[in-house]
C-alpha cells in the first residue's frame, strides 16, 4: 500500500507517527522537533551553526540556500572550513557563475586548493541554470555553488530534485529580497555581517526544526584577514580588542604607533584577502 493509500484508508482523525508504518513514520518530521536528514552531512566548521543544523552540520542530496543582499559578504568565510574538509578528502569545487573571480592564494591558505576548484562563466539565468542542472548531475563533483539572482520558485524546485541524486553539497545563492517567497529548499539562511569587526550573522529562516528568534553569530576571519585586528581601526578598537583565533601566533607584536584605518579601506582590504 502507498503513502498516499494509507493515509486515505486511515482514521483522519487519530493519524500519528506512531500510527504509521515504521518506514514512513521515519520521514515524518514534526514542526516542534529537530528533523533528521536521510543523507550524510559535512560539518561546516563553525561549533555554533552545527549546533543549529539538523544532524550537526551542510546536509548533502539537497540544495542549501544562502541570501545576501549582494555577494561578496561572507559567502567564503562561512563555507571555506566545510570545503576544505571535501577537498582535503579529494573532493573538487564547481562555481557558477561567480560575480567575482575569487582569490586563490587566500582560498589555498583556508585549505582549499586552486586546483580544486573549477570555475564557469555564465551570463544569462537560463545559462546558470543549465549549468548548474548539469553539475548536479555529474557525480565527480563534490560540491556546487551557483549564484541565482534571478531563478524562480518552480526552477528552485527542480534544482531541489537534481540535488537528490547528486551525493555532495549544494549552495544557491539568491538575493535577499526572496526570503519571503516560497523555496524549496529545506535549509535556507540569510547572511549579513555584523558591526565593525564584522562578525558573520546568520540568520536561520528555514530549517527542519523549531523557529530561531535570533541569528547565530560566527567571529570567524580568514587567516590573512585575521591579522589586521592586530592593528587598531578605530577608536573603539584601541580601547577593547577582539580575541584572535588560536591559529594566529600571538608573539607578533603591535605598532609602536596606532594608526586609524578608514573602515572603506580595511574592507577592501578584507574582501580581496578573502573572496
Amino acid at each position: 500500500m502507498s503513502a498516499l493509500q494509507f493515509l486515505v484508508h486511515a482514521d483522519r482523525s487519530a493519524i500519528t507517527p506512531a500510527a504509521l508504518p515504521p518506514h514512513l513514520a521515519a520521514l515524518v518530521w514534526q514542526g516542534e522537533a529537530m528533523g533528521h536528514h536521510q543523507a550524510p552531512v559535512v560539518a561546516s566548521g563553525h561549533a555554533a551553526l552545527d549546533a543549529v543544523l539538523p544532524d550537526g552540520g551542510w546536509p548533502c542530496q539537497t540544495l542549501t540556500e544562502i541570501l545576501q543582499a549582494q555577494s561578496g559578504l561572507g559567502e567564503w568565510r562561512l563555507l571555506a572550513p566545510a570545503l576544505a574538509r571535501l577537498v582535503a578528502q579529494g573532493g573538487s569545487v564547481l562555481l557558477v557563475g561567480a560575480p567575482q573571480l575569487p582569490y586563490l592564494p587566500a582560498l589555498a591558505r583556508e585549505g582549499v586548493r586552486a586546483d580544486r576548484v573549477i570555475r564557469i562563466d555564465v551570463e544569462g539565468a537560463a545559462e546558470r541554470l543549465w549549468a548548474t542542472e548539469q553539475a548536479l548531475k555529474a557525480h565527480c563533483v563534490t560540491a556546487v555553488l551557483s549564484w541565482l539572482p534571478q531563478a524562480r520558485a518552480e526552477q528552485i524546485r527542480r534544482l531541489q530534485a537534481c540535488a537528490g541524486r547528486h551525493p555532495g553539497l549544494f549552495f544557491a545563492f539568491r538575493p535577499a529580497r526572496v526570503a519571503q517567497e516560497s523555496s524549496a529548499a529545506p535549509l535556507r539562511l540569510h547572511l549579513t555581517l555584523g558591526s565593525c569587526p564584522h562578525p558573520l550573522e546568520v540568520h536561520v529562516i528555514k530549517r527542519r526544526g523549531p523557529l530561531l528568534a535570533e541569528p547565530i553569530v560566527l567571529p570567524h576571519w580568514p587567516l590573512g584577514v585575521a591579522e589586521l585586528w592586530r592593528s587598531p581601526a578605530s577608536p573603539a578598537h584601541a580601547q577593547a580588542s577582539p580575541p584572535l583565533p588560536a591559529s594566529v601566533p600571538r608573539h607578533a607584536s603591535r605598532p609602536p604607533t596606532p594608526r586609524t584605518v578608514p573602515h572603506a579601506e580595511l574592507d577592501g582590504l578584507a574582501a580581496r584577502l578573502e573572496a
